[in-house]
């Protein structure tokens, strides 16, 4: 089941936000330091502010994914994809696809454009955005530094008028 998460889910966000930023280091721009020693109170105001959908197996959280929208006057029209992970118990089960498909059907009826950030060697994530209709469109070259090690992130969108390429007027 997938579902938008509140702040009276911050208990079940929490441990697992932690382990995505302890399992996965190199795939978040935030890290387990910044985050580990924040109250429970911290993850309640970010569940109030944001979009987070969280995909539950068994009543067990599995997996979030969140959906920010741009508050610029230009570029209200696009959103972002951040913060997804999917716990190693609930990989390859199909859970992935359905936040992402809950996170694109929400921001259908917003935005126009869908945005994401994966980091260039997550090969298992860039082939299950590419499976939802994401497309490249650019390259960060050592966006991310972690443990003396860069990573590339790929640029990726999701057009909701059909389209797989940016529109030019």
């Amino acid at each position: 089941m997938i579902r938008l998460l509140t702040p009276a889910d911050a208990a079940l966000y929490r441990p697992v936000r932690l382990e995505a930023l302890a399992t996965n280091p190199e795939a978040f721009t935030s890290t387990l330091e910044r985050e580990q020693d924040k109250p429970l109170a911290w993850f309640e105001e970010r569940l109030a502010a944001s979009d987070v959908f969280g995909a539950f197996i068994a009543g067990e959280l599995v997996g979030t994914a969140g959906f920010r929208r741009e508050d610029g006057a230009k570029t209200a029209h696009k959103a972002v994809l951040w913060g997804m992970y999917v716990r190693p118990q609930a990989r390859k089960s199909g859970t992935g696809r359905l936040l992402v498909d809950a996170v694109a059907a929400h921001a259908a009826t917003r935005v126009e454009q869908l945005h994401l950030v994966v980091v260039s060697d997550n090969e298992a994530a860039l082939r299950l955005y590419t499976a939802a209709g994401f497309v490249e469109y650019g390259r960060g070259m050592k966006a991310l530094k972690q443990d003396d090690r860069y990573y590339d992130e790929i640029l990726m969108v999701l057009f909701f008028d059909g389209s797989d390429a940016p529109q030019s007027r």
